[in-house]
C-alpha cells in the first residue's frame, strides 16, 4: 500500500485517483481551482457503481473505494505524508517547471514525484531539481481505471530503484507498466498511435477511403486481434514458422509501401473539412459526451470480458 497525492484532479488526475484508490492506496486530491477536487469525487461516485457491476474495483465496495478518497486544501498537505505523486498540470513546460520545483521543495524524501505528461520529457522540466533522481513519467491512457498499459519513462538522472518502485506499484494497482529504458518524443504509444493516424489521414485525403472505411477496418478488423494480442505476437502467430519465417514472407509487401508512407497530411488542413463533416453526420456535437459514456461503458464491458478470458482460456 501507498499513500498517493494527485496533483490536478481534472480529466486525468480524477481517473488516476479511481485507479489508486480501487487498489487500496489511499489517495488525497489537491487541485489549485478549489472547486474542482470536489468535483472530481462526485464524477467518481458515478462512475464506482459500473465499475462495481462489471467486477472493476477488486472486490471493493463503491463507498469502500471513496472511503479511500479525501480532499486537501494545501498543495503541502497533500503531499506531507505521498510516497507517490502523481502530477496532472496543463501540458505546458513552464507550469511543469514551476510544479515540479513546488513539489520537489514539499515533498518529503521518499516520495516519487510523477507527471502525466503526454508529450514533454521529464528531462525539460526536472533537470535543475535537487531530487531530479526521484522524478519520471508516468503517461497513462486514458482512463486508466479502464486502460491498463501505462509508460514509465525516466530522465537520464532517474534513479533505477525509483523506476523500479514505479513498476512495481503500477503492476500492483493492476496497470501494465511499459518500462522505457531511456526518454523519446512521444514516448511509445503515441509513437504507435500516431504511425496509425498518420496514414488513416493520407488514404482520407488522397482519396483511397471513407473515414468510416478506415474505422471499420481498425474496428471490426485489426483491432479485434489487438484487443489481447500486441503486434509481435500477432505477426509470430500468423505464419507457420512464427516471427522470422513472418518477415521473410511478407517484410517486401511493407517496403514497398514505405516509401508511399513518407509524406505527412496536414491533418487540420482541407482533409479536416471532410473528417469533421463525416463525423458530425455520425454524430452531432451536441451528443459527444453522451458518446463518451458510452465508450467508456464499452470498455468496462471489454475489460471485464477479457479478465473472464484470461481466467477461462489462460493469458
Amino acid at each position: 500500500m501507498a499513500d498517493v497525492a494527485i496533483v490536478g484532479a481534472g480529466f486525468i488526475g480524477r481517473a488516476w485517483a479511481i485507479t489508486f484508490a480501487r487498489a487500496g492506496n489511499p489517495v488525497t486530491l489537491w487541485d489549485r481551482d478549489k472547486s474542482t477536487a470536489p468535483g472530481a469525487v462526485d464524477f467518481i461516485a458515478d462512475v464506482l457503481p459500473d465499475l462495481a457491476a462489471n467486477d472493476l474495483l477488486n472486490g471493493l465496495s463503491p463507498d469502500a473505494v471513496l472511503a479511500n478518497i479525501r480532499i486537501a486544501d494545501q498543495l503541502s498537505s497533500a503531499v506531507a505524508d505521498a510516497d507517490h505523486i502523481q502530477e496532472n498540470t496543463p501540458e505546458r513546460l513552464d507550469v511543469k517547471r514551476a510544479v515540479f520545483a513546488e513539489l520537489d521543495r514539499l515533498a518529503p524524501e521518499k516520495a516519487v514525484i510523477a507527471s502525466s505528461s503526454s508529450a514533454l520529457l521529464p528531462s525539460h522540466f526536472t533537470e535543475d531539481l535537487a531530487g531530479r533522481h526521484r522524478c519520471l513519467v508516468v503517461h497513462p491512457i486514458n482512463p486508466p481505471y479502464l486502460v491498463p498499459a501505462a509508460e514509465v519513462v525516466p530522465a537520464p538522472w532517474t534513479a533505477p530503484e525509483i523506476v523500479e518502485r514505479t513498476r512495481e506499484l503500477m503492476s500492483a494497482c493492476g496497470q501494465a507498466p511499459i518500462v522505457m529504458k531511456r526518454e523519446l518524443d512521444g514516448f511509445i504509444m503515441n509513437r504507435m498511435q500516431g504511425a496509425l493516424l498518420e496514414e488513416a489521414f493520407r488514404l482520407v485525403a488522397d482519396g483511397y477511403a471513407t473515414i468510416e472505411d478506415v474505422d471499420v477496418g481498425i474496428r471490426d478488423g485489426l483491432a479485434l486481434r489487438w484487443a489481447f494480442m500486441g503486434p509481435f505476437e500477432t505477426i509470430d502467430l500468423n505464419a507457420p514458422g512464427g516471427v522470422r519465417d513472418y518477415a521473410e514472407r511478407y517484410q517486401g509487401i511493407y517496403e514497398n509501401i514505405f516509401h508511399q508512407t513518407q509524406r505527412r497530411v496536414d491533418w487540420t488542413g482541407p482533409v479536416m473539412d471532410t473528417v469533421e463533416q463525416d463525423r458530425r453526420q455520425s454524430l452531432p456535437e451536441e451528443k459527444l459526451a453522451e458518446r463518451q459514456a458510452w465508450r467508456d461503458r464499452r470498455l468496462m464491458a471489454l475489460v471485464a470480458h477479457k479478465r473472464r478470458a484470461a481466467r477461462d482460456i489462460g493469458e
